[in-house]
């Protein structure tokens, strides 16, 4: 019982100390867990640079090649038989092949695989097929050159990588997520890859860029050769149908019909955009139709669409590849680089093999006639053993076998006697001469192509682009997006209310002052009887300060709108006038206009959009011995300086009241706006062509290639069309000369006329579907120059110029117009414009614009600085 209790507690004390005792785990987890992560990185998730295929891939496609027999196969009958090389599970494979079949390079699908567009699934496996496409055949295998390894569990062979020579990874492109790192390659043009090629093979400079089976638009000024860091923007194409619907054609790479209708309602449930109902009419192509209340500018919601929605992204790409079980993170260029010479190495090693089994084939057919034609095989006649039969061959050739390229082996010996009897009886000399000769022909075309490497690869190239290319044109457009700011394009969802006395602003005070619709992105300027000013973003209830004179919308960098201020900076102090913009702030800062004393006073505050200066009345208190208590005081002798400066005396006695005596005018100068044609868009900045200095009530005359005549005002907002011909600033008084074919006289017209209707589209050509615009000029004496078509057997018309202003008089814009020829036409010419001198517009007194800036050393922001000594008295 003792010896029993003592073992019982030894057990318990090993017991105790197993538990007690610590395992730390830290190599292991460290081993484990490189493991874990060179295992995702190299077998899952990055694609090899020698073949662009992640494993799957690869066994995917090995797999459809050992099924291949020119029919379809199920899918999931390919999924079961790639799971003999990929250890994991059915829907991962599936899943994979789904993605390369919908990728329309290399496999060729039936059923339905799904779609991109609509981002709607494909069916089971089991209903859907695929097969090689014959792409995939010729430019995928050539078993001779792959190098093998044992599948995962030693039954089967599998490739390390397969022989693709094309660069395969760029045109597909690749995506995964791995441990530590990721892989972003964007696909690029299937035509325009094989021209880069070919130019890298003749030693010449290449750019490529992405092109998305989504189409779409595309900037890739900051593509950055696909590396780390880069970025490209996507656009969806939408376009005006009437002034009342939009239609959506394509849309951006990553996104489906789908998620795009879904961040559109979104931004309309948010107040950002006003839309009225989406159609979705999708099918073959995108066609998305987007309906807009009546009165919304279709211009400005495209402007929003790309501002809010899905219909703007971006794509910023990574490019990582596996060299040597390593990642290397590289350009597209390099990774063409690499590809297209791996390509030519590739073609290389099949060009060498196919030289060496000619030369074989040459041996052997050599060996063959002579053999046969020399009647050797009768010498082994005698002969009864084995090693006999071989002697008596060896020594019937030796006299016949000096032109032979190699010697001749034992192999070749029994080769020979393999041969049959009937192939003996029945041999043709001639026809194995021509088949020598002909392998002769092969041998030395091989050679050639060997030692023109470069050239039969650039010929390999453009034998793919021939058989291939045909249908794979550029599907998105590149071009240079214009910046988009939200503030300008948002629709205002939302109402401002001010409560004047207590110094309040915010949309929750529906019981208060309304001023202005608004959206709650904005930013809000508001002045303050003590003269204080604050710049804040919309809420709900802000305080800013009590006695407010002036809340409106704040537009940054705004040089246009002139605050105009009569003030007194102290009690019983003198009253000074001022005119100022604010260009720049910081959110949420008190600014201080009239001083900083407590008893600073606002005598007169106006906001004038654009400069104007108004003239008012001031009326001072009976003081002592003032004489004159009443005089006017015009806004258009102040110059316009900084918000910080004093300006100038008004009086140095009190003032009774400031009324307005009379309304301003502008007193700035018009505005130049240029038309930059890169972006297709207005601007103030001068990029582009001038089109002209522009005033308050100036139009621009727009005419595009389908007749369609209008003036509008120049927003900023507006977007041109593509067959957009004239953009100018319309003269009212200029006529505009219109050619145009009549479709159903089958003749050329010409007709001239004045825009009768500013601000309405009015269509200047025949309605006949055969009917269109052929030129049109804006000169005020045009002239034309009519070619003409040559008759059979005749000399053909000398050349007819046309005086415009002598051919036809100014008519409505309704009118056909006058014939021009009852001629064939061949061309019509504009030639240079006869002279004209145009009436001199009377230019405008103006006012400078004062902008000095200094940088505030607190808070970083730009102000205007004036000397605040300027005190020039006015009376």
């Amino acid at each position: 019982m003792e010896e029993n209790e003592e073992l019982n507690d030894e057990s318990l004390e090993n017991q105790d100390e197993s538990q007690d005792s610590l395992v730390k785990v830290t190599g292991m987890y460290k081993d484990w867990f490189l493991d874990y992560a060179s295992y995702v990185i190299l077998e899952r998730a990055v694609p090899a640079i020698e073949d662009g295929f992640k494993p799957v891939q690869r066994r995917i496609m090995h797999s459809l090649k050992e099924l291949d027999d020119g029919r379809y196969n199920k899918v999931a009958n390919v999924v079961g038989h790639t799971m003999q090389y990929h250890p994991h599970g059915d829907a991962s494979i599936a899943d994979a092949m789904v993605q390369l079949g919908q990728k329309d390079l290399l496999i060729d699908t039936q059923g339905n695989w799904g779609n991109i567009l609509t981002g709607d699934g494909a069916a089971a496996p089991r209903y859907i097929e695929a097969r090689l496409s014959k792409f995939a055949l010729e430019v995928v295998y050539s078993p001779k050159i792959t190098e093998w390894q044992l599948s995962y569990d030693g039954r089967k062979k599998e490739p390390v990588n397969l022989p693709v020579k094309f660069p395969l990874l760029l045109a597909q492109g690749a995506e995964g997520i791995a441990v530590g790192l990721s892989t972003k390659i964007l696909p690029h043009n299937f035509n325009e890859l094989i021209d880069a090629s070919i130019k890298h093979l003749k030693g010449k400079r290449f750019t490529i860029y992405p092109d998305f089976p989504t189409a779409g638009i595309i900037d890739v000024t900051n593509y950055n050769d696909g590396m780390r860091g880069g970025k490209i923007r996507v656009r969806a194409k939408i376009s005006t149908l009437d002034k009342n619907t939009l239609v959506i054609n394509e849309i951006p790479y990553g996104t489906n019909t789908s998620s795009l209708i879904d961040s559109i309602l979104k931004a309309n449930d948010k107040g950002k955009i006003k839309i009225k109902k989406i159609e979705d009419n999708t099918a073959a192509e995108v066609e998305i139709l987007v309906h807009l209340p009546n009165g919304i500018s279709p211009d400005k919601t495209i402007d929003a669409l790309y501002a809010f929605t899905a219909c703007e992204s971006s794509i910023s790409p990574l490019g990582c590849v596996i060299e040597d079980n390593k990642p290397l993170f590289i350009g597209v260029k390099e990774m063409l680089e690499r590809s297209t010479d791996n390509t030519v190495e590739l073609l290389k090693a099949e060009l060498q093999i196919q030289l060496d089994e000619l030369e074989e084939q040459w041996h052997f057919s050599s060996l063959e006639r002579i053999f046969i034609e020399n009647r050797i095989y009768r010498e082994i006649e005698e002969e009864e053993t084995w090693e006999g039969v071989i002697e008596a061959i060896d020594k019937g050739l030796k006299p016949h076998i000096s032109h032979l390229k190699r010697d001749v082996t034992k192999d070749d010996i029994v080769r020979l006697t393999e041969i049959r009897i009937k192939r003996i009886s029945k041999f043709d000399l001639d026809k194995a001469q021509q088949l020598i000769e002909s392998l002769e022909d092969r041998i030395a075309q091989a050679k050639y192509h060997l030692e023109h490497l470069v050239d039969f690869a650039i010929d390999y190239f453009k034998e793919l682009k021939k058989k291939y290319g045909v249908g794979r044109e550029r599907k998105s457009e590149i071009k240079i997006f214009d910046d988009i700011e939200a503030t300008k394009v948002v629709i205002r969802n939302t109402k401002l209310y001010v409560n004047r006395d207590e110094g309040f602003i915010g949309t929750s005070l529906k019981r208060d002052e309304y001023v202005t619709d608004c959206s709650d992105i904005d930013d809000i300027i508001v002045f303050t009887g003590k003269g204080e000013m604050m710049v804040t973003k919309v809420d709900s209830k802000v305080f800013i300060g009590k006695n407010i004179i002036h809340v409106a919308v704040f537009k940054k960098k705004d040089k246009r709108t002139t605050y105009n201020m009569i003030y007194k900076s102290m009690k019983g102090g003198p009253s000074y006038v001022k005119r100022f913009n604010v260009t720049s702030m910081t959110r949420d800062k008190i600014y201080q206009l009239a001083g900083d004393k407590a008893s600073s006073e606002v005598l007169y505050f106006s906001a004038n959009p654009n400069g104007e200066a108004e003239v008012v009345t001031v009326m001072l208190r009976q003081s002592g011995s003032i004489k004159k208590l009443k005089w006017d005081l015009d806004f258009s002798d102040v110059l316009i300086k900084g918000r910080s400066s004093k300006g100038n005396l008004v009086t140095k006695y009190p003032v009774k009241r400031i009324e307005l005596k009379e309304k301003g005018v502008s007193t700035l100068k018009p505005r130049k706006i240029w038309f930059d044609d890169v972006v297709s868009r207005l601007n103030v900045d001068g990029r582009g062509e001038l089109l002209g200095e522009f005033k308050g009530d100036d139009l621009l005359l727009v005419i595009d290639q389908k007749g369609i005549v209008k003036t509008i005002p120049p927003d900023l907002l507006t977007r041109f069309s593509d067959d957009m011909i004239v953009l100018e600033k319309w003269n009212p008084n200029k006529p505009i000369s219109v050619v145009h074919y009549v479709g159903d006289k089958e003749r050329f017209y010409l007709k001239r006329f004045l825009i009768e209707n500013p601000n309405k589209e009015e269509v200047v050509i025949d309605e006949d579907s055969k009917s269109y615009m052929e030129l049109v000029s804006t000169d005020w004496r045009p002239q034309l120059e009519i070619e003409f078509v040559k008759p059979r057997g005749k000399d053909p018309k000398p050349n007819l110029e046309v005086d415009v202003e002598e051919f036809i008089a100014i008519k409505g814009i309704k009118a056909l117009g006058n014939q021009l020829t009852p001629e064939k036409v061949k061309n019509i010419n504009v030639l240079d414009p006869l002279p004209y001198e145009e009436p001199e517009e009377q230019e405008t007194e103006d006012i400078e614009v004062v902008d000095e800036e200094e940088i505030e050393s607190n808070d970083n922001d730009i102000e205007t600085k004036n000397d605040s000594s300027d005190q020039t008295s006015l009376f």
